[in-house]
C-alpha cells in the first residue's frame, strides 16, 4: 500500500522498460503486430463469411470490411439492432449494446451493432456469426411484416468443424 501512495502522475516506467526490453525495437514491434495479424485475421474473415451467406442480398444489414482495429460495424435496418442483440443474446451469444458506437449508447435509428471477434477462439466465432447474422434476420423479418420485404437466403447451419446442427 506505501508503495501506491508514491505512485506520479507519470507513466509506469518499469513497464515501459518491460514493453522495450520484449520488443526490443521497431522491428521487433512490427513481428509482434504479425503475429496479432495472424490471430485476428481468421476471426474476422469468419465474421464476414457468416454475414455474407446469410445476409447478402437480404437487405437486412451492412457491414464494414475493415483493414484494422478490433470492430466490425453492421448497420441493420432501422428499428432493429437491440432486438437483434437481443436475439443473439438468447441465443447465448453475447454482443456489446446495440448503439454502443453512438454517444451515451443512443442511436436514434437503433440499427448499429459492433462486432468484437477477438476474445473467443475461431470455431465459437464462426458459430457466432452464424447466430447473429440469423438473429440480424429474425430482427428485419419481423419489423418487416407490417408490408415491406426481405430476401431470405437458406443454407444448413451448424459448428462448422463437426457439422452438428446447432439445438
Amino acid at each position: 500500500m506505501a508503495r501506491n501512495s508514491k505512485r506520479g502522475v507519470g507513466p509506469d516506467k518499469l513497464n515501459q522498460l518491460r514493453h522495450v526490453r520484449f520488443l526490443q525495437n521497431a522491428g521487433g514491434l512490427r513481428k509482434h503486430m504479425e503475429k496479432h495479424r495472424a490471430l485476428l485475421v481468421p476471426k474476422f474473415t469468419a465474421v464476414q463469411d457468416g454475414l455474407s451467406r446469410r445476409l447478402t442480398g437480404t437487405g437486412a444489414a451492412t457491414w464494414s470490411a475493415p483493414q484494422g482495429g478490433y470492430f466490425i460495424n453492421v448497420e441493420t435496418l432501422p428499428g432493429t439492432a437491440r432486438r437483434a442483440v437481443g436475439l443473439a443474446d438468447e441465443a447465448g451469444v453475447m454482443l456489446t449494446v446495440a448503439g454502443s458506437t453512438w454517444p451515451y449508447g443512443r442511436d436514434p435509428q437503433d440499427s448499429n451493432i459492433r462486432i468484437a471477434p477477438s476474445f473467443a477462439s475461431l470455431g465459437d466465432v464462426r458459430l457466432a456469426a452464424e447466430v447473429i447474422a440469423l438473429s440480424i434476420l429474425l430482427a428485419a423479418a419481423e419489423k418487416c411484416q407490417g408490408g415491406a420485404s426481405i430476401a431470405v437466403q437458406t443454407a444448413p447451419i451448424g459448428r462448422p468443424e463437426t457439422n452438428i446442427p446447432i439445438r
